[in-house]
């Protein structure tokens, strides 16, 4: 399945944000990669603008381009916004939720725990991170896995506490995502609409 594998902390450097997480390379160089980095940056047009929001999207949530715009059209025929829409349809990605869940501390390490098939919706085995997670639905570690260190050392510093669209049961190692989050309550800060609009053109 197709993803990012490059330099994260060059990814990082770029936006100006830790879009992968806590990263000491952008506290030390928070200026752009390249040997012009730390010269002013140029202004971007609006088209450069539209591009800079839509890549950044992708790089957070682990998607290529194929994947979002497929995102993007079913949005798009949904009734509603069609920014709001895509956004939640992001955060409702299998390997998001387990990420948000504390069951992984990155999202590609999520991905590669539902790929690897040691997540369970509601009591089945899923191995495809962009399934969407329906309200209702319960996202569990697999019996057998519940002892990997990686998820052990992961749960250890849950984050269900910071979003109010999620259940956590530390006793079964399970979490239920209650609702769709309301695109207010989403941490990551993504300008959706001028990625509708260069969709748009």
């Amino acid at each position: 399945m197709a993803r990012y594998t490059g330099p994260k902390s060059k990814i990082a450097r770029r936006f100006g944000e830790p879009i992968y997480g806590p990263d000491k390379v952008l506290d030390r160089r928070n200026y752009q990669p390249g040997m012009h980095g730390q010269k002013r940056r140029a202004k971007l047009t609006e088209y450069g603008q539209q591009l800079r929001e839509k890549q950044k999207a992708k790089y957070i949530y682990g998607m290529l381009e194929k994947q979002f715009r497929i995102f993007f059209e079913r949005a798009r025929a949904k009734e509603g916004n069609t920014g709001a829409l895509l956004l939640q349809m992001c955060e409702s990605r299998l390997d998001n939720v387990v990420y948000r869940l504390g069951i992984a501390p990155t999202r590609p390490a999520a991905r590669q725990l539902v790929s690897h098939k040691h997540i369970v919706v509601d009591g089945k085995v899923v191995n495809v991170p962009s399934f969407i997670v329906r309200p209702g639905m319960v996202v569990a570690v697999r019996e057998k896995n519940k002892d990997m260190v990686a998820i052990v050392d992961s749960i250890k510093n849950p984050r269900v506490g910071k979003y109010d669209w999620l259940e956590w049961d530390e006793a079964n190692m399970a979490g239920t995502f209650t609702r769709v989050p309301e695109v207010a309550e989403i941490p990551e800060k993504i300008d959706m609409q001028t990625i509708v609009e260069l969709y748009s053109r």
